[in-house]
């Protein structure tokens, strides 16, 4: 997860634990998704226990992370002790209705705010807040553009490098329909900003979450003609996600036919301002594997699977590695390796192989020229029926789900 979103999560847990929010209470977590997992580890570190995480997903249902079960949010209902509910996925406001509608009455804490200006009250409080918000946004965004002097202004709202590399792969003939020859990509966090310019050279710059909520808040209320919020999931914007309640459709289609409008055969711009790998001589050129276990917003996939792979590779003569980034430990086997985003494509091509986590990262390497294997923990799309192999199947991948049962074979 982001490190700003774990650093307000773990101030939050703080609180509570100075408040004595815990205290003789049973905790519940609703919401089975990376955040959860890692809040789920900060309190088994403080000494509390969680009684079970809550999620709609019936397939989740009777598994577990660690020993903390996965159940239906009516098994809260059955509690006879006072109990807590912390919510650290993005849906909280649908997740707290959720719990009230079931005729929940105890406390239910936010751990994170995903989306700072989109909250579901008309108190006389929050339309105060909101108005100034408002007006921050708008001060921010007309000093945006007046040290940008751009002819239109794209605002991501996410810090997600799949996303990203999705709008950058259509944007081109966005902007080539719309006359726009100049234009501005702004972005949140400098990964982003790095995926952009491997597109090209564009204008961009990074913001804070913050910023950019407020910036956006302001582009959507003033209706701002010379900007555009490139995104399939914001309601209040275009409402696109609601269409995979009915259907199955790829993320890079949402892309290129619901973002953009464009036809679906449109074929999409790759990514080609790389750089070569600065450590390529301490590489073993085609029997290496490059190993990307971790990622931001995808559930952790169990180290026995990882152990797996790491031994059939090293028992065959390849030297595994570990992409980490900042505190991120290496495999057990493995030696770390720490590219730049512009330098992780040659350097997958020139070991061999690359094995990863279902992650942005692996949208950022989708076309590089080496043996590719993406890995897919069992979860569904947000709350579709559709599952995460549905949404981001890669072609010219191996694509494997990852259930509990997995034992990894030799693609």
């Amino acid at each position: 997860m982001e490190k700003k979103h774990y650093e307000e999560m773990l101030l939050n847990l703080n609180a509570c634990i100075a408040n004595n929010v815990f205290q003789n209470k049973k905790i519940y977590l609703f919401g089975h998704c990376n955040a959860t997992e890692e809040l789920a580890d900060l309190l088994l570190n403080r000494g509390y226990s969680v009684e079970a995480i809550l999620d709609n997903n019936a397939e989740k249902h009777g598994k577990r992370y660690g020993n903390i079960i996965i159940e239906a949010p009516m098994r809260i209902l059955t509690e006879t002790q006072k109990s807590v509910v912390c919510i650290a996925a993005r849906a909280y406001e649908a997740m707290a209705k959720q719990l009230k509608s079931l005729g929940y009455t105890g406390q239910i804490y936010k751990m994170i705010e995903y989306n700072s200006f989109a909250e579901y009250s008309l108190s006389d409080d929050t339309i105060v807040r909101k108005r100034r918000r408002l007006k921050l946004g708008m001060i921010k965004l007309a000093a945006l553009k007046e040290k940008h002097k751009a002819d239109f202004y794209f605002l991501c709202p996410f810090a997600a490098l799949g996303d990203i590399c999705f709008m950058m792969s259509y944007l081109p003939y966005f902007a080539k329909q719309k006359g726009i020859s100049n234009c501005f990509i702004g972005v949140i966090g400098e990964a982003c900003a790095q995926t952009v310019g491997l597109f090209g050279e564009y204008e961009t710059e990074s913001f804070s979450q913050q910023d950019m909520d407020e910036m956006i808040q302001a582009v959507v209320y003033t209706k701002d003609k010379d900007s555009f919020i490139p995104h399939q999931d914001r309601p209040y914007v275009i409402d696109l996600h609601k269409a995979l309640y009915i259907k199955k459709i790829p993320l890079e289609q949402i892309y290129c036919c619901g973002v953009f409008g464009l036809p679906k055969e449109t074929k999409p711009y790759r990514p080609t301002h790389w750089k070569p790998y600065r450590d390529l001589d301490k590489i073993q050129k085609g029997r290496s594997v490059i190993l990307s276990p971790y990622a931001k917003s995808v559930t952790t996939l169990s180290s026995r699977v990882w152990q797996q792979i790491v031994k059939d590779y090293t028992e065959r003569g390849f030297q595994c590695y570990t992409n980490v980034v900042r505190d991120e430990k290496p495999l057990e086997g493995t030696l770390p390796v720490s590219p730049e985003l512009a330098e992780i494509q040659p350097l997958a091509e020139y070991a061999g192989t690359f094995i990863g986590i279902r992650s942005g990262l692996c949208d950022v390497l989708r076309y590089a020229d080496c043996t590719k294997i993406a890995l897919y923990p069992d979860y569904n799309y947000c709350d579709t029926k559709w599952k995460a192999i549905d949404m981001y199947a890669l072609k010219g991948w191996e694509n494997l789900v990852v259930k509990e049962d997995f034992v990894w074979k030799r693609p």
